[in-house]
């Protein structure tokens, strides 16, 4: 049998080149195979793709895999190592000896190493898909050798703690989900962007940050007039009321305007028939601080669109419906495309003039701005959270950029106040005297 050193100069050269190429394909390929976008790699795997359905496969025990990598990786660097010493002992002897592996550890790193495992970084699927027919093959020869190795492998981690049975997690936190969809925005659109995130905000949005407060509740008083009744059924933009009697608290139960449409319009529509429909849908409680995510499930369970929040004394502190929720995600619905809010008005000086009842959520959502929504959920809370009291008409405090100036105040709320866009920036709090 001829020895290495009985071989032609140029079949060793030949032959070293051979094990450089292998080595750095199982360089490359391991880091491919890491690198792979695992949720990209599930897509393309469901619809039929060979090559991503043996990768998921070869990536569902990665333990086996790397052994097989490094298995071979190690193989090849060895018999390089040893080629190159007979090559070296055939053209300069002994002391070429030491030369030869100084340029095999330059060529191996660069050629076998850095520059194959950057190129698996950069093009993961170009390489790892391809591989993972030479991999399956590989482990189903080499499955005995990779299985002792592993073995011994497993049981050096398991004295450190390790479980190498428990396979890597990929699932992502909300937050990390969060991160992905922000960095997505090159291939999602901006609007279904921002969508999604608003879908992964309700975990931490609450009913109390968008419910309409109690106080701009429209219900009907059966205590009322007859006719001040019909009048506010007829004016009522809605098309669900609360029905109560004399305190909110006391409520029949939510009447719904289309039920009473024809009676109203034959003048057949009486206190007792108001009263009759108005049983025959009960009210919905739910506390305050449930999330958005489960109040929007909460509603389908229930067959519901509407819900009384009430608090842990059971009294009602605001109403929200499943059209606020759907308006957290997809922004405002409105049949008028200029109007901007009802508590909302803007001046030709390109201020606003603002209800202090309106919401700082409703205000970012349809105007774009960035008000502190983590605190107070009115405008009116927000000023006088800054200023630890009711101002008086004609005080301007800053809130970061926006410029708030009082208009009109009542002994215990600010009633309006109109705002400016942009201000200075960074003042919380500043106030100064106009």
């Amino acid at each position: 049998m001829p020895r290495l050193s009985d071989l032609p100069l140029s079949s060793l050269l030949a032959l070293l080149v051979v094990l450089l190429v292998l080595s750095g394909f199982f360089s490359s390929t391991e880091t491919a195979m890491m690198s792979l976008n695992r949720y990209r790699l599930r897509h393309r795997a469901s619809t039929g793709h060979l090559g991503a359905r043996l990768t998921e496969r070869l990536l569902a025990r990665p333990d086996r895999l790397i052994g097989l990598i490094l298995l071979g990786n190690n193989l090849v660097n060895i018999l390089a190592a040893s080629l190159v010493t007979v090559i070296s002992l055939n053209v300069g002897g002994e002391p070429a000896v030491a030369v030869g592996a100084l340029l095999l550890t330059i060529v191996l790193l660069i050629f076998s190493e850095v520059a194959p495992k950057t190129y698996g970084a950069l093009h993961p699927e170009q390489l790892a898909l391809p591989a993972s027919y030479v991999y399956t093959a590989l482990m189903k020869v080499a499955y005995p050798l990779v299985w002792v190795t592993n073995l011994l492998a497993n049981g050096v981690l398991r004295l450190l703690g390790v479980s190498a049975e428990q396979a890597a997690s990929h699932s992502l936190s909300t937050e990390e989900l969060r991160t992905v969809v922000a960095e997505a925005s090159t291939v999602i659109p901006h609007r279904h962007q921002r969508m999604l995130l608003s879908i992964l905000d309700l975990e931490r949005i609450t009913v109390d940050d968008i419910m309409v407060p109690r106080s701009e509740i429209a219900a009907i008083d059966v205590t009322d007039s007859w006719d001040d009744i019909l009048e506010q059924i007829g004016s009522s933009p809605h098309t669900r009321m609360p029905v109560y009697e004399e305190e909110l608290e006391n409520i029949i139960g939510m009447l719904h305007m289309k039920r009473i449409v024809h009676e109203l319009a034959n003048g057949e529509l009486t206190r007792e028939r108001l009263l009759e429909l108005a049983r025959a849908r009960e009210p919905y409680f739910v506390p305050e601080g449930t999330t958005l995510n489960t109040q929007l499930l909460n509603f389908q369970r229930q067959r519901r669109r509407i819900a009384f929040v009430v608090d842990e004394y059971g009294d009602i502190q605001g109403l929200v419906t499943l059209e606020d929720i759907l308006e957290e995600i997809v922004g405002e619905f409105t049949t008028d495309p200029g109007e901007i809010h009802r508590d909302v008005h803007r001046d030709p000086d390109g201020s606003y003039v603002v209800s202090g009842s309106t919401g700082v959520r409703a205000l970012n959502r349809r105007l774009g701005w960035a008000l502190p929504i983590e605190g107070p959920r009115t405008l009116n809370g927000l000023i006088v959270e800054r200023l630890e009291r009711i101002p008086e008409a004609g005080t301007v405090l800053e809130l970061g950029e926006y410029s708030v100036e009082i208009l009109q105040t009542t002994d215990n709320a600010v009633k309006t106040a109109r705002i400016r866009v942009p201000a200075r920036a960074g003042n919380w709090g500043l106030e100064r005297s106009s």
